[in-house]
């Protein structure tokens, strides 16, 4: 069941297709590349959970696709300052996962 949810994933959520490589290294890499999109995953749906937020990674990316941040690079001081625009309650329920905050506990 594990195996069969984890090929799920990467053909749907990831879309990761088949692909005919014919030298070794370009097989290794293309492997390479869907291990770590199917372990990004994974590390997603685990801080899914120990968050609270009871949305599936799916879900998650579809309602992050709509979220838009807005950065601005001031000439004079050369700092830059960021507003993420987060406007449906939909958004508002991942807006955790935008905050710098919560990524430095993990």
């Amino acid at each position: 069941m594990v195996i069969e949810n984890a090929f799920r994933v990467t053909k749907g959520t990831i879309e990761i297709r088949p692909m005919f490589h014919f030298t070794p290294r370009r097989i290794e890499a293309h492997v390479c590349i869907c291990f770590m999109a199917y372990k990004v995953y994974k590390e997603l749906e685990r801080l899914l959970k120990t968050s609270g937020i009871n949305l599936s990674v799916g879900k998650v990316l579809n309602i992050a696709k709509t979220i838009t941040t807005i950065k601005i690079k001031l000439p004079i001081s050369n700092t830059t300052l960021s507003k993420t625009m987060l406007l449906s309650s939909k958004q508002k329920t991942i807006e955790m996962l935008f905050d710098e905050k919560f990524w430095k506990y993990f």
